[in-house]
């Protein structure tokens, strides 16, 4: 499993290091053996802190419901593909409450207040992964 694992993200270009998990009790010593057989180092979550894996729950959550549930999926390769996809638009264009509307990786754009500018205003629209994903954007 380990293995496969470290190939399947080498064969998607990513290079994990880390493994985050909880405490529970169906992952024994032998799961982690063969993670660390794999060069992938195990970091617990701590004890008793329910909040530590809150960011990554959402994350998935997010992605299910924003994409996976909207999305037949033919196989690992188009999900390899809808994943970086997504992961793609959701770090950089979609916008996050908790960072005032912004993306993590783009800041707002400055906002435009004269009338004249909002007159011609155009906004282009892109779309990803078949319309699934829809990204807006000021024309120039």
């Amino acid at each position: 499993v380990g293995r496969n694992l470290a190939m399947d993200l080498q064969d998607a270009g990513s290079q994990a290091r880390f493994l985050i998990r909880d405490r529970d009790w169906k992952f024994t010593q032998a799961f982690d053996a063969v993670l660390a057989d794999a060069g992938l180092e195990v970091v617990t979550s701590g004890v008793r802190m329910p909040r530590m894996n809150s960011i990554t729950e959402r994350w998935i959550q997010t992605c299910r419901r924003e994409l996976l549930d909207r999305t037949l999926i033919w196989g690992q390769r188009h999900l390899l593909h809808a994943l970086r996809e997504f992961e793609s638009f959701y770090n950089g264009h979609r916008p996050h409450r908790a960072l005032g509307q912004a993306a993590p990786l783009r800041p707002l754009p400055t906002p435009t207040a004269e009338p004249g500018q909002i007159k011609d205003l155009e906004i282009g629209r892109r779309d990803r992964l078949g319309g699934t994903l829809r990204e807006y954007q000021h024309a120039a």
